[in-house]
């Protein structure tokens, strides 16, 4: 059975991260109570993809947070990454589950209510609803849906769903409140000072929100 936990979901930014590296982000996040990270770097080549996967993966040996791969099929399968998220522009995800097979735990990104009933629960396991907000990470991304657009889409979504796209420690009691299950945050946690404490004080409004 797949576990996996969407509750403070880290998307990794080569840019944002640079001073503190990836991989090093990754350590201190974790301690500071990051549930799930996903490597996401769409200039680099697959063999720079499985190398810093496979680093990634040591830093989360043992912490029970999984490594989820951005995009690039190929690199998650060699890293051995524990699941690949694809969006509604990149690979069909019938045919990446015939690739990934049925234990990888795979991700889509959607913003509509129409892409969320489109979606197959028997292969899909959990969908990023996006963006809530404009981002600066995300070049060229579809215009923001809002929290009424995150509750609208989180209730047709047959599937778990992460709230995605300029979410920051303000927002978090209201993407809940839409029906997300988590999170997912870029530069909240990637360049920051210390990404420990970053991700420490989004754990605790999590767990303030739900309380």
């Amino acid at each position: 059975m797949k576990r996996f936990d969407l509750s403070l979901y880290l998307v990794l930014d080569p840019v944002l991260c640079a001073a503190t590296g990836m991989v090093e982000t990754t350590r201190l996040a974790v301690e500071g109570g990051m549930t799930m990270v996903q490597l996401r770097d769409k200039r680099a080549s697959t063999a720079r993809m499985i190398e810093t996967g496979l680093a990634l993966k040591d830093v989360l040996a043992g912490t029970g947070v999984p490594l989820i791969v951005n995009d690039d099929i190929e690199a998650a399968v060699a890293i051995g990454a524990d699941g690949v998220h694809v969006g509604q522009s990149d690979a069909d995800v019938v045919e990446v589950r015939r690739r990934v097979g049925p234990d990888m735990i795979l991700g889509l990104s959607i913003g509509s209510v129409e892409e969320a009933g489109r979606v197959d629960p028997a292969i899909v396991d959990y969908v990023g609803i996006g963006p809530v907000f404009p981002t600066a990470t995300k070049p060229g991304h579809p215009p923001a849906i809002g929290f009424s657009g995150l509750a609208a889409v989180a209730a047709a979504s047959p599937v778990p769903s992460v709230a995605i796209g300029g979410i920051k420690e303000a927002h978090i009691a209201d993407s809940l409140r839409a029906g997300a299950e988590g999170i997912a945050v870029v530069s909240a946690i990637c360049g920051q000072l210390s990404p420990r404490a970053a991700a420490m004080l989004l754990s605790a409004g999590i767990r303030e929100a739900r309380s």
